[in-house]
């Protein structure tokens, strides 16, 4: 049986823990793939929405632990990043 991951509560503890350890002991079935942004944002997007989206785009966010606005970038990126179903 696999160890579980440690709980590491800064980026120096978790810097040494991946030096040091054997990731392979490990069970990493639960982790997901995590986007850095290091593109600039340079385009603004003024919309509005109902009160209501909003709310439930902001707590969908707050549950994943980012801003806000980088979970409607996100949508928005894997929207155009998959092919038109329409187009046949």
């Amino acid at each position: 049986m696999k160890k579980k991951l440690p709980v590491l509560k800064t980026d120096e503890e978790a810097e040494e823990f991946v030096a040091n350890a054997d990731l392979t002991e490990y069970d990493l079935s639960g982790m997901k793939p995590v986007r850095f942004e290091f593109e600039k944002k340079e385009a603004r997007v003024n919309m509005r929405l109902p009160s209501s989206l909003l709310d439930a785009v902001k707590g969908r966010a707050r549950e994943r632990g980012i801003p806000y606005q980088r979970l409607i970038r996100e949508a928005l990126e894997e929207v155009v990043s998959q092919p038109d179903k329409r187009a046949s």
